[in-house]
């Protein structure tokens, strides 16, 4: 590995690092070190190399600044390559869960300084226990939000640290960076699409993926197939291998609908007309141990029914969007895990990333119990959190004109079996803008991924979007399309939405080349053109499919 010079070593100290000037911020300290053969232990959605992962020299700078009046401690944290390996890019990394990029970021910062890039994350103003649970902070006392911490979560941390970043990039190297990226996936998502909407000149390029945008709504989403469980006052309630068994069916129903059958599937929303999991109640539960002789309950079957089709009021209106009917929703860290004991007796295990944003922020109320809540309590909260809380946390607003003005490019994917945050909320949005500005797609481009899991690839694959990002933003080539690889090692091609992937090739052997994207009316059926012949097919396969699953169980 190259070394650095004495020259660029000499810059790695305090003392050759001025405080950044930021309206509205104060400076208190900075930390300068050299960091030799560094890398990130541990594999995980910004590392995938885990152990592997390159090893890296770089000068470390944490940067600690407040808001006068506010009480309040923030942290920037800045990777510089020494100049030698410099790119003279600098790409910042997002967060996940209640982390603003702190605890989670290292891994694609690792990789960033590897390829030659400066990088940098924040703490938000917040601790490194603070990504699951917000129990911490959320309140300065029962019943009084501490909006200050929310807010700098939410935004002023994020804009302070990429600006510091800049300023601290220009005194080491002597020049600021030609190019400025951001990357994130989740809640950096969400965090790349605040940058787009509110200070859309910071960078020149986003990826931002599965991106958290609709914050209250993807929360109550995720409440609300157990809100459902509780409603209907069990005695007992479904192990996960019943909802593993519907999502198995659910598969083998709707698998084939691209012509490719490959374990998962590529048109969730025409699943929601081909398969109803009511129709498999009292069918055997295929994904049990097969000595216990359990079947799909009624009770089992509402809560898939909850999570696909999403929150409603009790007429059927629907508040939200739902899950795709392939995405793993049971085990840890998902919306229907469970917890069972020895007798088989199971109670919803409730995950403290969602219920704490009921609790401590609509609610303000850490005692409060959700498990007792009518239906109206419940629409009722969704939209006191909307009213309260869209104008900090939410990064849905369409219009993006100003980021189009100042020739930023904006990519994102989305994978179609996300567990935790909705693709049709991101489609949602991506429609909301495009009805705003005819040229969105010279500026704003969005992939959705089949088979894809939440920021991690699942059957269906993730693509490494921010290669194709850098040449878009520098040598204007957009992206028509983008290769996902999955845990297997296989490939698929994903179409620029709204085009659909449709499959030409031999399933038994495939790679991204045998796809094409459509919509082709002989394979595809575009949902928002429907024709009388395509309502009929639907309804014939539905019936088909049914005959099918009854002979499978």
């Amino acid at each position: 590995m190259q070394m650095a010079s004495p020259q660029a070593i000499g810059n790695c100290t305090a003392g050759a690092i001025p405080y950044p000037a930021i309206f509205g911020a104060e400076f208190l300290a900075i930390e300068v070190r050299p960091v030799w053969n560094y890398n990130v232990a541990g594999s995980n959605i910004n590392n995938p190399y885990g152990i592997n992962a390159p090893k890296v020299n770089f000068c470390n700078i944490t940067v600690t600044h407040t808001h006068p009046g506010q009480n309040d401690i923030l942290r920037t944290q800045i990777w510089l390559p020494f100049n030698a390996t410099w790119n003279k890019r600098f790409m910042m990394a997002g967060g996940g869960g209640w982390s603003a990029g702190w605890t989670v970021a290292p891994g694609s910062m690792n990789i960033a300084v590897a390829d030659g890039y400066a990088t940098s994350t924040v703490d938000g103003g917040l601790s490194q226990e603070s990504m699951i649970s917000v129990s911490s902070w959320a309140l300065t006392s029962p019943g009084n939000v501490n909006y200050n911490a929310l807010q700098d979560f939410a935004f002023k941390g994020l804009v302070d640290g990429a600006l510091a970043t800049k300023s601290v990039i220009e005194s080491f190297y002597g020049i600021g960076p030609d190019y400025s990226y951001w990357q994130g996936c989740s809640q950096g998502g969400r965090q790349g699409y605040m940058f787009a909407e509110r200070y859309p000149e910071i960078f020149d390029g986003i990826a931002a993926n599965a991106p958290a945008i609709n914050w209250n709504s993807l929360f109550f989403s995720a409440l609300y197939p157990q809100q459902v469980l509780y409603e209907l006052s069990l005695d007992a309630f479904p192990q996960s291998c019943e909802y593993d068994s519907l999502t198995t069916a659910a598969i083998a129903a709707c698998d084939s609908i691209d012509g490719l059958i490959d374990g998962l599937i590529a048109d969730p929303d025409r699943c929601l007309d081909v398969f109803d999991p009511l129709t498999l109640v009292g069918s055997p539960a295929t994904q049990c141990d097969a000595s216990n002789g359990l079947v799909i309950s009624k009770a089992a079957a509402l809560a898939m029914e909850a999570a696909w089709k999403g929150p409603r009021t009790s007429n059927g209106t629907r508040l939200w969007y739902g899950f795709a009917s392939d995405s793993i929703l049971t085990g840890f860290f998902n919306i229907l895990s469970t917890i069972c004991s020895d007798d088989g007796s199971c109670t919803p295990n409730r995950m403290s990333l969602f219920t704490d944003w009921l609790k401590y922020f609509v609610k303000k109320d850490p005692d409060f119990n959700l498990n007792n809540m009518t239906r109206q309590e419940y629409i009722s909260a969704l939209h006191a959190g909307e009213r309260e809380y869209a104008s900090i946390l939410n990064t849905n607003y369409p219009d993006l004109s100003e980021f189009r003005k100042s020739g930023g490019k904006l990519l994102t994917y989305h994978g179609m079996a996300d567990q935790l945050i909705s693709y049709r909320g991101t489609r949602d949005y991506y429609n909301k803008a495009s009805a705003l500005d005819a040229s969105l797609r010279d500026f704003y481009r969005y992939f959705e991924a089949p088979g894809a899991a939440h920021c991690v690839a699942g059957q269906g694959g993730v693509p490494d979007s921010f290669p194709a990002l850098v040449a878009w933003v520098e040598k204007g080539i957009a992206p028509e399309t983008l290769v996902a690889t999955n845990k297997e090692e296989k490939e698929r091609l994903l179409c620029m939405y709204p085009k659909k992937t449709i499959f030409k090739g031999d399933p038994s052997n495939y790679t991204a080349d045998d796809f094409v994207c459509g919509p082709d009316e002989s394979n595809v059926l575009d949902r928002t053109h429907w024709t009388e012949q395509g309502v009929a097919f639907l309804g014939q396969m539905q019936v088909g499919v049914k005959g099918l699953l009854s002979n499978m169980f």
